[in-house]
């Protein structure tokens, strides 16, 4: 028999003694009406009650229900607090009233004797325990979801922070440049000092080959249209002319201490004398480009240098760290190639000007060898001249 069937039959039980006991002339009529309200309610409460336990606990509690205490009770009956569930419905009969007879009802039999009526009080508080057990565990998934929700936020908060203080770098130039090694920093330094001496040289060595190959041209165009060496020697623009001067003033010191050799190695000795003079202008010119060469060929190897340092501070950094994150291992290797960069900066325009200052160095030492030309024809003619009994010194006087 069901837990529900079993308390409706003890209430069935409970209506019929109160019944009977209104049907006696003996029972007290002040009792019954309470005795009537107190059996409904607790008729009412038991399958509620019921339909809240489990249905084993249930079944066990109306096993032991007929296990309730049927002795009399004494002469002042004591309340008993903690009482099942499910307790057998007892009559609330004052003290010393005889009991009432029991009716008997199928798989329960009342208790008589005076027994507090403890069950009405203890239905509702299991009627106020159920619905705050069912809320408790929806309140407790609350609190773990908005927990779980504080965790996330409090753990993506940090994120930007976190990433702030790993890289603290300064990623310009300067910044890199400041926060480098001293091993870099002395190859950026020697490699900018590098740069700043290509530039210098260029700036000087453009002013210098501009201003000579000017002259140059200028002596070449009069000494082309003179007669003879002292005619030529006697024009204020190849005076100026700086090597193209000196090659006309050789000629004709060379012709004087020579009068009266022979012609062909007067000639012999006037080229060797002139070849030297356009040497030694060449390499004057020249003076400046060897070192933008040596600049350009070495300032990417020592860029290279200054690289391969950075990155192996960055390896060691990343032992040191423990970690190979990009924002870790990211600001020196940029520090170390800075310094190929630098080093690029001030080979490659070394390399262009250098080129540039060979081409126009070969240039002004062709202009230099016409005017070479130039008095050798001029010498040659005098020569002749004198050989064929011409008065040069005339001529000389003349032209003075």
């Amino acid at each position: 028999m069901s837990a529900f069937s079993k308390h409706f039959a003890r209430s069935r039980s409970t209506r019929a003694v109160a019944a009977s006991e209104r049907a006696k002339p003996g029972v007290h009529q002040g009792f019954a009406a309470p005795l009537v309200v107190l059996m409904l309610a607790q008729a009412l409460a038991a399958p509620a009650l019921a339909q809240g336990l489990p249905q084993g606990q249930t079944q066990q509690q109306a096993q032991q229900a007929p296990a309730a205490p049927t002795a009399a009770p004494a002469a002042q009956p004591k309340p008993v607090m903690s009482v099942p569930d499910h307790a057998a419905p007892t009559s609330n009969l004052p003290v010393g009233h005889p009991p009432l007879p029991a009716t008997p009802a199928p798989g329960a039999a009342p208790a008589s004797g005076a027994v507090p009526a403890t069950a009405p009080a203890g239905a509702p508080s299991a009627q106020q325990a159920a619905p705050a057990n069912a809320v408790q565990p929806q309140v407790q998934g609350q609190n773990q979801a908005q927990g779980q929700n504080l965790t996330q936020e409090q753990a993506a908060k940090p994120a930007a922070p976190a990433a702030t203080a790993v890289i603290p770098h300064d990623l310009s130039p300067w910044g890199m440049f400041m926060q480098a090694d001293m091993v870099v920093k002395a190859v950026m330094i020697g490699l900018a000092f590098a740069s700043l001496v290509t530039w210098t040289i260029w700036l000087a060595k453009s002013l210098e080959l501009l201003a000579a190959r000017r002259r140059a041209v200028r002596a070449v165009r009069r000494l082309h249209a003179a007669d003879s060496l002292v005619e030529a020697l006697s024009d204020n623009a190849i005076r100026s002319g700086g090597p193209v001067s000196e090659i006309v003033a050789a000629a004709e010191s060379e012709e004087e201490r020579s009068a009266g050799l022979p012609a062909e190695g007067v000639k012999e000795r006037v080229a060797i004398a002139l070849s030297r003079i356009e040497a030694r202008a060449g390499r004057n010119m020249a003076r400046g480009t060897g070192l933008l060469a040596t600049i350009g060929s070495t300032a990417p190897f020592v860029g290279l240098f200054g690289t391969v340092w950075g990155i192996m501070n960055s390896f060691i950094g990343i032992s040191v760290a423990k970690t190979t994150n990009l924002a870790v291992v990211a600001p020196g290797i940029a520090e170390a190639l800075l310094a190929t960069a630098i080093g690029l900066v001030a080979a490659i325009p070394a390399v262009i000007i250098y080129n540039v200052f060979s081409r126009s160095i070969t240039g002004y030492r062709a202009l230099l060898s016409d005017a070479s030309a130039l008095a050798l024809q001029h010498l040659s003619r005098d020569l002749d001249r004198r050989d064929m009994g011409v008065n040069v010194t005339r001529l000389r006087r003349a032209a003075e």
